[in-house]
């Protein structure tokens, strides 16, 4: 009786501090929103849908070699590494390089198919010692740069696209030495980007001060979702198009709003960062750190002020 006692009065205190920090006046900026539910989230984590669109019956089959690698010197990316039918190579953030190890697996390889290391050869004017491998949990052999696993993207369609760049704000086009492309640019002004935090801010020249995640992507909120009872009405296909923001230490952000703060555990079993009590997502159509292709898409979708507020949203 006496543990009981104790568990109940420590679950009214989490409730009781969840309400002091989500349970205040919203006033009309907290339209209804509809409960998740029970529904299976669309891409576990990893992006786009696992690369729906007539793709998903193409399961991951036999990693395919990338052959004489080459550079492509894109405007909006600089420095792409792409296979030898000019398909673009992409790096995924929840691998690692030391040691070199792959965390996409089943289904994540429908939507973005293994290189396969025999074969390979890197690209002109590229250090080969870049170029390894690692092996992968069904003992087949992945093409590694700097460590760093190599995939395709399903949704690239012919040589050039890049439609998998920032997806799920965890994908990102591979630069010949194995870090994330960055736009020319960037490089004249020294090199790769510097670490953000995980919450941030940048001065967007049409919409003011909006939050940006880690790696310089816009994020957004959606206007059918609410703070308190915190619900989101973005489930299913919709977070194909729309992932969440992962939970966010909070001493990892820098001039972001710390009241309602807090991790949403959602239904679908995801995690999602909110402010002020509000849902947090990127757009899987932004393709590079300053897009804001999601400002207003469908009338329900804006990107977030510092103080969580949708900016550019109609009164």
């Amino acid at each position: 009786m006496k543990t009981w006692r104790s568990a109940s009065i420590a679950a009214a205190a989490a409730l009781l501090a969840l309400t002091t920090a989500c349970g205040q006046e919203k006033g009309s900026d907290q339209p209804n929103g509809q409960s998740v539910g029970n529904a299976a989230p669309a891409d576990g984590g990893y992006g786009d849908g696992y690369g729906g669109g007539g793709d998903a019956d193409a399961a991951a089959a036999e990693p395919k070699s990338a052959g004489q690698l080459a550079v492509w010197d894109s405007k909006e990316l600089g420095k792409v590494v792409t296979d030898s039918a000019g398909f673009t190579l992409y790096r995924f953030d929840k691998d690692t390089a030391k040691p070199p190890k792959s965390t996409c697996d089943g289904d994540c390889e429908t939507a973005w198919p293994v290189v396969a290391a025999e074969g390979a050869k890197a690209a002109p004017g590229v250090d080969p010692s870049l170029i390894g491998s690692v092996q992968r949990t069904d003992g087949t052999e992945q093409l590694t740069i700097a460590g760093w696993p190599m995939y395709r993207y399903a949704q690239d369609k012919k040589p050039g696209d890049a439609k998998g760049q920032g997806v799920g704000g965890t994908w990102f086009a591979a630069a010949p030495d194995g870090k994330k492309a960055s736009p020319a640019a960037a490089e004249e002004e020294g090199g790769e980007q510097a670490d953000l935090a995980g919450l941030s801010t940048r001065k967007d020249p049409k919409l003011g001060e909006i939050v940006i995640d880690k790696n310089g992507m816009t994020v957004y909120r959606f206007k059918k979702d609410s703070a308190w009872p915190m619900k989101s009405a973005c489930t299913g296909d919709c977070l194909a198009n729309w992932p969440v923001v992962e939970p966010v230490d909070k001493n990892d952000t820098e001039g972001i709003l710390k009241k309602g703060f807090v991790t949403f555990n959602r239904p679908d079993g995801l995690k999602q960062q909110t402010i002020d009590c509000w849902p947090l997502y990127t757009y899987a159509g932004d393709s590079a750190p300053g897009d804001t292709n999601g400002q207003g898409v469908g009338g329900t979708w804006y990107a977030v002020s510092p103080e969580g507020k949708l900016v550019g949203a109609p009164k």
